[in-house]
């Protein structure tokens, strides 16, 4: 049972809604830059001090009990009142602070570095987010998001800045049939299955996993290793290295593919000067990776 005298921690808070979203609790952990013992230290605080079970441990992750479900909606719109009283507070104070989303492989290390040489007082922080913080930018967690284009949002909600474009290039196993190629044409590829990130829509999103069969997958790392095996192969932008740091694959350019649009996404009517002064830093300094 609860303290009668003790307030709700707005931390453990956060932390649960953190572990609901990602449905794991290393993930969660990773995504906090906790230990994971420590995570789990926490959410059993908050539930002791509920004095109910939110979440129950299963084979593949972590669930919801019906009373985490019925709890989930409030933690979430208990956070963000807390964010807007805070935002209303600093606006009124005047102090220049912003939060940054980044997704997948995109470095904007120059971005925040030269937004900073322009607001040297500003407080500026990012926060990597992954295929399952669709809602970070609605949720307020954070102010502005540089991603790859399509999004799920709704376009009357958001303001989009375009910053660059990239080529896409095929991700395949050593030794595949493709792999010795100079180049493949987009029609070569029509007809595969593909399970995309839920952070993108549409035709053609950003990293797509192709292949029979093939089920969703969160984790990068495993979708390079699904490739790997044999069991995919995978399109990505150009600019995504990563998969060159695995010598079991191999990348080829596509020929006729729409590009890999990078854009910076906020919510539209949104007051904070920031903003737009890391799109204007944004624009002047982020540019598409040499091929």
């Amino acid at each position: 049972m609860n303290d009668p005298g003790e307030d709700l921690d707005l931390r453990l808070v956060r932390y649960f809604t953190v572990v609901a979203a990602h449905q794991n609790f290393g993930r969660a952990a990773a995504d906090l830059h906790v230990a994971q013992p420590a995570l789990s230290r926490q959410i059993q605080r908050l539930e002791k001090y509920l004095g109910v079970r939110l979440l129950d441990r299963v084979p593949r992750g972590t669930r919801l009990t019906p009373a985490g479900q019925v709890f989930l909606p409030r933690a979430q719109a208990l956070l963000r009142a807390a964010r807007q009283a805070e935002l209303a507070v600093r606006a009124q104070a005047g102090t220049e602070r912003i939060t940054i989303g980044y997704v997948e492989d995109l470095v904007i290390t120059a971005a925040v570095r030269e937004l900073r040489h322009r607001h040297p007082d500003a407080e500026i922080a990012t926060r990597y987010l992954s295929c399952r913080d669709v809602g970070a930018l609605s949720d307020r967690r954070v102010d502005v998001l540089i991603a790859r284009a399509p999004l799920p949002l709704a376009a009357d909600g958001v303001l989009t800045t375009p910053l660059y474009e990239e080529p896409r290039m095929l991700v395949v196993p050593r030794g595949h049939s493709l792999a010795g190629r100079a180049s493949v044409a987009v029609e070569e590829l029509a007809g595969e299955e593909a399970a995309p990130c839920a952070f993108q829509t549409a035709d053609w999103t950003s990293y797509r996993i192709l292949g029979a069969g093939v089920p969703p997958i969160e984790s990068y790392e495993d979708k390079l290793e699904l490739v790997a095996s044999g069991r995919a192969i995978a399109v990505l932008p150009v600019g995504d290295r990563r998969s060159s740091l695995r010598p079991d694959l191999v990348t080829v350019p596509i020929e006729g593919a729409p590009p890999s649009p990078v854009v910076l996404v906020s919510r539209k009517g949104d007051p904070n000067p920031m903003i737009r002064n890391l799109r204007l830093a944004a624009k002047a300094v982020l540019t598409a990776p040499a091929a």
